[in-house]
């Protein structure tokens, strides 16, 4: 099969192909697991952070790739339920012990021996892969191949720190960043919280106006200041300086959400710009997202069908899976990148 591997760690800005394409034998699933004939998969920041080393594999090679929607091409000896040809799809979630508190709870993405699709297995920048089948996912028939990837990461993940927020309609919501997670987490908001302004804080003036065409009430940079204090906020950017700004632009009781895997050190400087009156006091608070549940997953693209929520789409082929990937790491990006793969 051809796939793109990942096989050492560095700085994309070093390293301008980090992935190398491959010819690998189709993978034998296991009695409990799915194989895929992988059809699309979405390329997620969180593949710049495996490859720069902030969420580094647990071994190499590997190939990445966690945003993943294919048909079933086999099914492992005990896997039930199932069918061949049926569509499905794998996520970030690759498996948890279900055996722990965390799991017991429902919040397996707090599991200390979760692994994750596309960094401790191997995942979707190849023609087949292998999958739990009780961790894999329905796809709608509402949506295609390249509108359901995006939700399996992006947009399950958004979905979960926009209710993590607590926000209720009618408050406003803010948006630092406006890449792939946050142009769907805005049509979200939309429909859930149809009297909530939602404020988008990016230096693109592309992804500014793309954000007020799906529906922002107002765009601007960091250095801008919104039309009123924010009481909810979700921070998606790479970066920390976005942080102090929302925690500054925050109302009283606010609750800020940081849905990044990780944060980039260039300008760590900035948390020693907090000052405890201006952007701690008066109740606020700050939160992180950890990783997806099956739940959120689910919950996602039953919200996607139910409000008509797709994510705007470029897709690549999966040779130019280097190309996308500096594409996203350039940053300004209007909405999701997709692989084409089968």
């Amino acid at each position: 099969m051809h796939a793109m591997l990942l096989t050492e760690l560095g700085s994309l800005s070093a390293i301008p192909d980090p992935l190398h394409p491959a010819e690998l034998p189709v993978p034998t699933p296991a009695a409990d697991e799915l194989l895929l004939r992988v059809a699309v998969c979405g390329v997620c920041h969180t593949e710049l952070d495996e490859i720069e080393g902030r969420t580094p594999p647990h071994h190499l090679p590997v190939i990445p790739g966690h945003q993943v929607v294919g048909r079933v091409a086999a099914c492992g000896a005990k896997v039930k339920g199932w069918k061949l040809g049926e569509r499905a799809g794998a996520a970030w979630i690759h498996h948890a012990c279900e055996t722990c508190s965390y799991c017991k709870e429902g919040r397996e993405n707090l599991c200390y021996t979760f692994t994750a699709t596309g960094r401790d297995r191997n995942g979707g920048y190849a023609e087949y892969m292998t999958i739990p089948a009780d961790y894999s996912f329905r796809i709608p028939e509402a949506l295609s191949d390249a509108e359901a990837a995006p939700l399996l990461c992006a947009g399950a993940v958004g979905r979960r720190a926009l209710t993590l927020t607590a926000i209720r309609d009618g408050q406003r919501l803010g948006l630092a960043g406006f890449g792939t997670s946050a142009h769907l987490v805005l049509q979200m908001s939309r429909h859930l919280y149809p009297h909530s302004p939602v404020y988008v804080f990016t230096r693109s003036a592309e992804s500014q106006a793309f954000a007020r065409k799906l529906g922002a009430a107002w765009a601007g940079s960091y250095s801008h200041i919104p039309p009123a204090a924010v009481d909810a906020f979700i921070d998606t950017t790479p970066a920390w300086r976005p942080v102090v700004t929302a925690l500054e632009l925050l109302a009283p009781g606010g609750r800020l959400v940081i849905n990044a895997r990780s944060k980039e050190d260039a300008d760590k400087e900035a948390l020693f710009e907090l000052d405890y009156q201006v952007h701690l006091w008066r109740e606020k608070s700050l939160l992180s997202v950890a990783n997806v549940t099956r739940a959120d997953v689910r919950a996602c693209m039953e919200l996607a069908v139910e409000a008509g929520i797709r994510p705007t789409v470029r897709e690549y082929p999966l040779a130019e899976a280097n190309q996308a990937l500096q594409t996203l790491h350039a940053g300004g990006l209007t909405g999701a990148l997709v692989l084409r793969v089968g």
